[in-house]
């Protein structure tokens, strides 16, 4: 049966995608002069070990140690910054307060179906899998419906400038496409600055409420903290569940046997979800930079080098996944790295699989069939990073 990566092209370098091994699960890459971390054990040893392998990237890059780019964003903090930061924000994200949202996310799903009822064909993406995690993620920020649309704007050009990155690129196109990505970035952060300072003469007891009175050991977060927490979510937001319920539709289309399945039997949807994270990783990579010398499977890194492990890789190792090709939504266990591994587990993964869910389930309720359209084929996101469907047309019936 022809693979989903096969019978569409997606990113032809990213070899896992295709059935093929890594010559070695850790290579030095000349080019991008970085690790790459391919292996499943290895992923998680690198993930398991924050003090040799940090989080706060920015050092490397171009934008250097930037406060107002790092400060307060979980994914660039190591602890015991992290640790503190964590706890006060993963209130956020408990049991209790992804269960109560489930409601008003049903309700949404609806709605933005009802836009598309009756239609012979709808693009999946901008119906349903883009405006679904923004609008909720700008709900819990209090940020006013009239500007979601920005947000949505400013994403999408930040992930399309970098999908002119290439793994081909020398350092200095690697800086240029940098600089184009930080454009939309720098509005976004200016109208979260702007919103923070509002939300601090106008404290509500919402989610930035909280975090303009929390106590971080007894200090106040900064504007930055608070900033780029919400800049995180947002872009984790859109990322990984639009990604995960476009990724998700475009399996069944490929494995037809397993959409007439799930449809019979709803208790799936759980397990469907997991095997797409881990068939085809929306955050195909993250990255580390080393601390100090440290060996891994008989490599030697040297400080200061930047390491990039690949989820999308070390999912398909078959030294932890048995027929790692196949794709099974039945597989258990299923340790995939999807959500990430260690400390910076995603913080927002039980919404992301409560908000893929919900929408399953709501697409299976209202069109009996979806499929693919051989007339518009789907396209991906551009990002060498990231793993996912930018736009997806369905055809509401195979006729």
């Amino acid at each position: 049966m022809i693979t989903p990566a096969e019978r569409w092209g997606i990113h032809p370098e990213h070899f896992w995608l295709h059935g093929r091994r890594p010559e070695q699960p850790v290579e030095f890459d000349e080019k991008m002069n970085a690790w790459n971390i391919y292996g499943y054990p290895e992923a998680v040893e690198v993930l398991s070990a924050p003090g040799t392998f940090s989080s706060h990237m920015a050092r490397l890059l171009p934008m250097g140690a930037d406060e107002s780019f790092t400060e307060g964003d979980l994914l660039q903090t190591d602890p015991p910054d992290h640790r503190e930061l964590r706890k006060l924000v993963s209130h956020a994200f408990t049991p209790k307060v992804v269960a109560d949202l489930e409601p008003r996310i049903t309700a949404l799903t609806h709605e933005l179906l009802d836009a598309v009822a009756g239609q012979s064909e709808f693009d999946l993406m901008s119906s349903l899998a883009y405006p679904l995690p923004v609008t909720v993620v700008a709900e819990l920020l209090s940020i006013p419906g009239s500007d979601r649309h920005l947000f949505e704007r400013w994403m999408t050009e930040m992930v399309h400038s970098l999908g002119d990155v290439s793994m081909e690129d020398d350092a200095e196109d690697q800086e240029r496409i940098f600089e184009a990505t930080m454009a939309p970035m720098r509005k976004m952060l200016e109208y979260l600055r702007e919103h923070t300072a509002e939300c601090r003469r106008r404290p509500q007891d919402d989610l930035l409420g909280r975090l303009i009175r929390a106590d971080l050991n007894g200090l106040r977060l900064t504007d930055n903290h608070i900033v780029n927490f919400a800049k995180m979510v947002l872009i984790a937001g859109y990322l990984t569940t639009t990604m995960l319920i476009g990724n998700t539709v475009l399996c069944l289309d490929s494995y037809p046997d397993q959409a007439a399945r799930v449809r019979g039997d709803r208790s799936l949807v759980p397990g469907l979800l997991e095997e797409s994270m881990r068939f085809l990783s929306p955050v195909a990579a993250t990255y580390r930079a080393t601390t100090k010398d440290v060996e891994i499977a008989g490599q030697r890194l040297s400080a200061d080098q930047m390491v990039m492990v690949w989820f999308g890789a070390a999912n398909r190792d078959e030294r932890q996944f048995a027929e790692p090709e196949v794709f099974d939504m039945t597989r258990s266990p299923n340790p995939q790295l999807g959500f990430g591994r260690g400390i910076h587990f995603c913080l927002g993964g039980p919404l992301a699989r409560m908000e893929g869910r919900v929408a399953l389930n709501a697409l299976f309720d209202r069109f009996p069939e979806l499929v693919t359209d051989p007339d518009r084929p789907p396209t991906f996101m551009p990002g060498f990073d990231t793993t996912g469907v930018s736009t997806l047309p369905l055809r509401t019936s195979s006729t």
